[in-house]
C-alpha cells in the first residue's frame, strides 16, 4: 500500500501544486517524513532544472529581479520555481513573507511556484532545508529553479554550493574593494548585477568591480591556470525591467560554458558531497546529544574537573562507552 507521503510525491511530480506545497513541508519539517519523501523522488530528480541563485546585501533589489527574471523566462513559455528564503519570524518560527508580496503578480500563472522558506537562523543565506526543496522542485518537473537568499553579508556564501549559476546583485556604491573582497562574493558570483542603474555611480562601481575580477584573473594567470570564465557585469534597473534580457541572457551563456566545459557535472557532483556531509553531520549531532545526556557524561565531566582525566582521553572514553 502506497504510503501517504509517497503518494504526495506521485501528486507533486504530476503537476499537483497542492500536493508540491504540502511535499515542501514535509521536507523543511524533517524527520522520518522528509527522508521518506526524498527516497521516493530519487527516480525523478535527475538534476534537470537549470539552478540559479540570486544573493547580495540587504536592500539591493533581489527580489524585485527575481520577479522580473520569472517574467522574462516565463514570456520564452518556460515553467519556473522560486525558493524564497526569507527572514525567521520571531513570533512563529516560519518565514516573513517579503518575498511572496512582491511576487503576487505571478499568483495565477500556473506556470510559476513561488515557495518561501524561512532562514531559521542559518548563517548560509539559505535554511538547511533548501538543497532538498531545490531537489523537491526539480522532480516536479520546471526547467528553471531560482533561489533567492536572505541578504547576506561577509560569510553567507552557502548558495554557491547549491546553484549551477550564482548571481551577485550590488548597487552602486557597494562598498569598497576591501570590502568587496572580505564578503567572499567574488569569489562565489557567475554573473554580477549593479542594479538601481538609474542612479548615480554605476560607471564607477562597474569600474571596481571589472578591477577586482581582473585582479582575480591575474593571480590565476599567475600559478598557470587561465580562468575559464569571467563573470559578466550586467547594469539593471529592476523596478523597470531595464537589463533583465541581459541578464537572462549572461546567465543561459555561464551554463552552456558548464556543460561545454564539463562543469556542470562537477558542480553538481560536488553539492550531493555537501548535501551528504550535512546529513551525516546532522546524523553524528544526534549521537553526540544522546552521549551528552546520559549518566556517564557526568561522571566523566566530574573527573576532568577533578583532574583525573583531560578532556580528550574524556571524550575517547565516552565514545567507547556509547559503542
Amino acid at each position: 500500500m502506497t504510503s501517504p507521503v509517497a503518494s504526495l510525491a506521485d501528486a507533486a511530480s504530476s503537476g499537483d501544486r497542492a500536493a508540491l506545497a504540502k511535499l515542501l513541508t514535509v521536507v523543511e519539517t524533517g524527520g522520518e517524513p522528509a527522508r521518506e519523501a526524498l527516497a521516493a523522488l530519487a527516480v525523478r530528480a535527475g538534476d534537470h532544472a537549470a539552478i540559479v541563485g540570486v544573493t547580495g546585501a540587504p536592500g539591493a533589489g533581489k527580489s524585485t529581479l527575481t520577479d522580473r527574471l520569472v517574467a522574462q523566462l516565463r514570456a520564452g513559455g518556460e515553467r519556473v520555481a522560486v525558493l524564497a528564503v526569507d527572514p525567521t519570524s520571531p513570533f512563529s518560527g516560519g518565514a516573513i513573507l517579503g518575498d511572496r508580496v512582491r511576487m503576487q503578480d505571478h499568483d495565477t500563472d500556473e506556470g510559476v511556484f513561488v515557495r518561501s522558506m524561512a532562514s531559521r537562523g542559518e548563517l548560509g543565506g539559505l535554511s538547511r532545508a533548501a538543497p532538498h526543496a531545490v531537489r523537491v522542485l526539480d522532480a516536479a518537473g520546471f526547467a528553471w529553479v531560482i533561489v533567492e537568499t536572505v541578504g547576506v553579508g561577509q560569510v553567507e556564501v552557502a548558495i554557491a554550493g547549491t546553484a549551477d549559476t550564482t548571481v551577485v546583485v550590488v548597487t552602486p556604491g557597494w562598498g569598497d574593494a576591501i570590502q568587496a573582497s572580505k564578503a567572499g562574493l567574488l569569489e562565489i558570483g557567475d554573473v554580477f548585477v549593479v542594479n538601481k542603474a538609474d542612479r548615480g555611480g554605476v560607471e564607477s562601481t562597474v569600474r571596481d568591480l571589472e578591477g577586482m575580477l581582473a585582479l582575480g584573473a591575474s593571480s590565476s594567470a599567475d600559478t598557470g591556470e587561465t580562468p575559464a570564465w569571467l563573470p559578466p557585469i550586467i547594469p539593471t534597473v529592476a523596478v523597470e525591467g531595464r537589463g533583465v534580457e541581459d541578464l537572462v541572457d549572461a546567465v543561459r551563456a555561464h551554463r552552456r560554458h558548464l556543460e561545454d566545459t564539463g562543469g556542470l557535472a562537477a558542480r553538481r557532483e560536488q553539492r550531493i558531497r555537501d548535501e551528504l556531509r550535512g546529513i551525516l553531520l546532522e546524523r553524528c549531532a544526534k549521537h553526540v546529544d544522546a552521549i551528552c545526556s546520559g549518566i556517564p557524561f557526568g561522571t566523566v565531566v566530574r573527573r576532568v574537573a577533578d583532574g583525573e582525566l583531560d578532556p580528550y582521553n574524556a571524550a575517547a572514553e565516552l565514545v567507547g562507552d556509547q559503542q
